[in-house]
């Protein structure tokens, strides 16, 4: 029985370069996701760090002299405007996130389990909200309120911003609902039809429980998404301000730190929920 020499062993033995680009290679996907995470959540530590910034003036520049400093924290409405701001966003958000999910599921119902003349343009239609720049749908949005609402005594304000944020989530809703509907098993609802359930304990006790995970889901996008806007507020709010809107009038001076308590807590908030729905959906699963 032959053995190998050490000579053959070190011949076959990859060289340092190698062993380094075969660990690169076996790790890429990891190191490229810490990387891209990274780059995502530098923008929230930037925002989490200046709400501890003892500023005077400007909360562009860190001020070494008194941070950090939790003065911020205990009062996120000390600047002017702030919570008044936040307090709009809520409400439209709110709002129109009932409203566009109440249409938009009754839509993405019809959509699917129903056949009429025009599903094939609705289906098309519903997609022409999602796909348009909001800068060109925020000024179609405009001239259709300036024109043609005002005649009515509709003004620019809260309630132009939310006609325009439920125009918009309607499209979401629909797509969100439609495709947990297009997933769901139809022998589900058969099997409690042939148990002598009517359509309404039908829809009660099968469908309405396996569609409303996607339900809650479009809910919680339409509200980040109404939340979130500014194009298309900033041109059909007129003297009304919201949360996004605050932030960007105040960014040429340093947006304040109460802002930034505010940004960074709604984000800690969207976290939490988020973690919460996998921990609820893991242990139905076990179940």
């Amino acid at each position: 029985m032959s053995t190998a020499s050490p000579d053959t062993a070190l011949a076959f033995r990859p060289s340092p370069g190698r062993r380094a680009q075969a660990w690169i290679a076996n790790r890429f996907a990891m190191i490229a996701a810490i990387l891209v995470l990274l780059y995502l959540f530098v923008p929230v530590g930037y925002t989490f760090a200046f709400s501890f910034n003892n500023y005077r003036k400007s909360n562009i520049t860190w001020n070494s002299e008194g941070s950090p400093t939790l003065k911020h924290w205990k009062d996120p409405c000390g600047a002017p405007g702030v919570c008044e701001a936040l307090g709009n966003s809520l409400k439209i958000g709110l709002i129109a996130t009932v409203i566009a999910t109440i249409l938009g599921t009754l839509i993405a119902f019809a959509l699917v389990r129903y056949r009429f003349r025009g599903r094939g343009s609705g289906n098309v239609l519903v997609f022409i909200p999602m796909a348009t720049p909001e800068i060109v749908l925020g000024a179609s949005l405009l001239t259709l309120f300036v024109q043609g609402f005002s005649r009515v005594g509709l003004r620019l304000g809260f309630w132009t911003i939310v006609i325009a944020h439920i125009m918009f989530c309607i499209s979401f809703v629909v797509v969100t609902v439609k495709a947990r509907l297009q997933s769901l098993d139809p022998r589900l609802e058969e099997a409690a039809q042939d148990l002598y359930a009517g359509p309404r304990a039908t829809f009660r006790y099968i469908t309405l429980p396996l569609v409303l995970p996607g339900i809650v889901g479009a809910a919680l996008l339409s509200f980040s998404l109404s939340f979130d806007d500014f194009i298309i507020t900033n041109f059909v709010s007129g003297n009304e301000t919201t949360f996004p809107k605050f932030v960007y009038v105040s960014y040429l001076r340093g947006i304040p730190a109460q802002a930034n308590v505010i940004g960074f807590s709604m984000f800690f908030i969207a976290v939490l929920l988020v973690i919460a729905g996998q921990l609820i959906g893991n242990a139905r699963k076990k179940t």
